[in-house]
């Protein structure tokens, strides 16, 4: 199955805004969600086509919350993420599978504190939010107010697929833009990180 990633931008909590939005929503009801990274929400969807369908689905929303959109197609690799509009050639049929590994950027995985994710699991530390993620959702459905694009924010769906969301264990910390050459990646240098996430990008993405 091809997996969608959402990275949040750090001063926003990602999944109150997405879960507290109707539309939004509304997008993610039949998914089961999942939280890899901190300020994150991932799904797993049927195809690579689905899954650029529900990105611009989510398009108002990526465009105000959402640093990076990743997609993870197994057809391509297990391992490395595609961008969003890697993944939009990919299924347009402009680019092949076997054509979209030159250019990346490498991400850091940075762990968290205990002290982070304990604070993350109960709301009363976490850098993107003074409430955690469930906290939040609840205040969301009991609101009367209309959220900021207009919709209301009552609705008690999202119960179903609120719950495999957790406290991540790792963030992303700066990306450093590689080429790769004879199949092979050079080395992340930018912080001592025992692990790292790939990200394939077309050539007009990739700047050095």
């Amino acid at each position: 199955m091809t997996r969608v990633c959402l990275i949040g931008n750090a001063d926003v909590n990602l999944q109150y805004e997405l879960l507290s939005r109707e539309t939004s929503r509304e997008a993610l009801v039949t998914y089961d969600l999942e939280r890899p990274f901190e300020n994150s929400l991932a799904v797993r969807t049927v195809s690579i086509g689905a899954a650029v369908s529900l990105l611009n689905d989510l398009n108002w929303y990526l465009i105000r919350f959402v640093d990076e959109a990743l997609v993870q197609e197994p057809s391509v690799s297990d391992e490395e993420w595609l961008s969003r509009p890697l993944a939009r050639q990919l299924r347009n049929g402009d680019v092949e599978a076997t054509e979209t590994g030159e250019f990346c950027k490498v991400y850091g995985l940075e762990p968290v504190s205990p002290e982070g994710i304990d604070s993350e699991r109960d709301g009363s530390g976490d850098a993107d939010s003074e409430r955690s993620d469930s906290e939040s959702v609840e205040a969301a459905e009991n609101a009367d107010s209309t959220s900021a694009d207009g919709e209301n924010d009552a609705d008690s769906s999202t119960d179903s697929n609120r719950s495999d969301t957790g406290p991540s264990r790792y963030r992303l910390v700066e990306p450093l833009y590689v080429r790769r050459t004879d199949g092979d990646l050079p080395a992340y240098d930018l912080r001592d990180v025992e692990e790292t996430l790939v990200v394939r990008l077309t050539e007009a993405e990739y700047s050095p």
